[in-house]
């Protein structure tokens, strides 16, 4: 697993600043005026840092961008980086302002002068976020070291403390990235599940379910997916029981490691994407992670099915009819609506195991999302609307851009069959809504559930704020806000 780079905590010592090497970043606020911790370096660049906050370009600056002084007299750093940012700045200016210097620094040490800052926890960790580089296929000179992080703060104790949270939460989204990133050669669904099988290092309970205990089960939804491939489908169940006796929330994830579409195959352009199929479990593993890493008092499981969508003598066809584990039949008009044959089964066997108090369903399930809302929000459909207003709300909180679209029994005509219940396609109208409808026939009634479809936020091409180009981590740490803000016991 990539880690995030290491962040060190330490008392002020402005002495130390002329022997600092790499990269130095202080905090400069609209109006120029210099913290002690700026004055210093001000003088020991001999009144460069002075001049560049007097200078148009600092001016010029939006809040969170940053000013590059290279290889400044009087400094072993090889650069000083003025961060424009007020002294109260938004969660994601902090964020910004936190990654735009983790760009800037590259692979060099960073020393931050935190002084006072308001929000630091948020910019370390924008930079610690933004720091991500997947190497693990790259040898020689192409493979990135990650440096330390250095942070010069009044009062260390209380600031790593702090930090400690955003911590598990960085260490949530790496692994989310990593999973995403894997090409579908090396994260094989039985590799998949190995991964995840980790997780008991940090007290998850994990539990593998293979192909004969998915057929006793009567997941033939999902195992059809799977005929034509060559790696076992296979269903993970993690559970963190941080909480009491009370049912434990669900989160529902889908794994298909790579899909050609099967029978109704893809066009070739851009089908290597298509290895970030598995997102919606990939998601859950690092809230997993994260809600583990720092201890949360809830209960949580997490479901998520495994499986690789391949054309094969075997595989299923359209036209076939498939008999889900709740007992409806579904008539399969198209391969590549594989997700929710995928997930109906385990959204089912969630409810019927553990009762859950709620349900999230997280899914790379359609193009029509990217059409509707791009690249920035993922798609939100819920039956529950106090359960639905607290995820968007956590996603604002963390900064993880989130949209809700409607539900409504007219889109279910769509989905009719001669043959069967349902059709696992409703036509082009409305995809994202019909393939949502789809999956709340699963829903038992006074269940709460959201659907979210995170096709277009799940990898992108050309990287955001906080990523690199290809997988974001999107959802880990909404997940993470909405867990503890609704669902964990607070103290006292």
């Amino acid at each position: 697993m990539t880690r995030p780079a290491d962040v060190t905590f330490t008392a002020t010592d402005l002495d130390a600043l002329s022997g600092a090497e790499g990269v130095i970043a202080c905090f400069v606020p609209e109006g120029g005026t210099l913290s002690p911790e700026a004055r210093r370096l001000n003088r020991l660049s001999k009144g460069a840092v002075k001049r560049a906050v007097e200078s148009p370009a600092f001016e010029k600056l939006k809040p969170g961008e940053v000013m590059e002084l290279a290889f400044p007299n009087g400094l072993a750093a090889s650069c000083v980086a003025i961060v424009r940012l007020d002294r109260r700045p938004g969660m994601m200016k902090a964020m910004t302002a936190g990654a735009a210097l983790a760009k800037l620094r590259g692979a060099r040490p960073l020393t931050v002068l935190a002084g006072s800052q308001r929000l630091l926890s948020d910019i370390v960790l924008g930079a610690v976020l933004r720091g991500y580089d997947f190497a693990d296929h790259k040898t020689g000179d192409d493979k990135p070291e990650t440096a330390a992080i250095s942070v010069m703060v009044k009062d260390p104790d209380a600031a790593g403390a702090d930090f400690a949270d955003a911590r598990a939460a960085a260490e949530g989204v790496f692994l989310t990235r990593d999973l995403v990133n894997e090409p579908a050669n090396v994260l094989t669904t039985t590799e998949f599940a190995a991964r995840l099988e980790k997780l008991r290092a940090l007290g998850v309970e994990v539990e593998v379910l293979e192909e004969a205990d998915l057929e006793r089960l009567g997941m033939r939804t999902l195992l059809a997916v799977g005929h034509g491939s060559e790696s076992p489908s296979k269903v993970v169940v993690m559970q963190w029981k941080g909480g009491g006796d009370e049912k434990p929330f669900a989160l529902i994830g889908k794994g298909v490691v790579f899909d050609t579409g099967g029978i109704s195959i893809k066009p070739a352009a851009g089908m290597e994407d298509m290895t970030m199929d598995m997102g919606g479990a990939g998601t859950v593993a690092g809230a997993m992670h994260t809600l583990a890493a720092r201890k949360a008092k809830a209960n949580v499981v997490a479901i998520v099915g495994l499986v690789e969508n391949m054309p094969d003598g075997r595989a299923q066809r359209p036209g076939d009819v498939v008999r889900s584990m709740k007992g409806d039949t579904v008539e399969v008009i198209n391969t590549d609506a594989e997700g929710r044959l995928v997930l109906c089964d385990i959204m089912w066997y969630a409810q019927d195991r553990f009762e859950p108090t709620g349900m999230i369903d997280l899914a790379t399930l359609t193009g029509a999302i990217i059409i509707g809302l791009g690249h920035e929000n993922a798609g939100v459909f819920a039956n529950d609307d106090a359960l639905c207003d607290a995820f968007l709300k956590a996603a604002k909180d963390t900064g993880e851009g989130a949209w809700r679209l409607p539900l409504g029994e007219a889109y279910d005509k769509q989905l009719k069959s001669r043959v069967a219940d349902m059709k696992n396609v409703g036509g082009r109208p409305a995809g994202s809504i019909t393939a949502a409808q789809f999956l709340q026939r699963f829903v038992k009634d006074g269940t709460p559930w959201i659907h979210l479809d995170i096709a277009g936020v799940a990898s992108v091409s050309s990287g955001t704020a906080l990523s690199p180009a290809g997988a974001t981590g999107w959802g880990v740490r909404a997940l993470d806000r909405l867990i503890r803000d609704r669902f964990e016991a607070k103290d006292g």
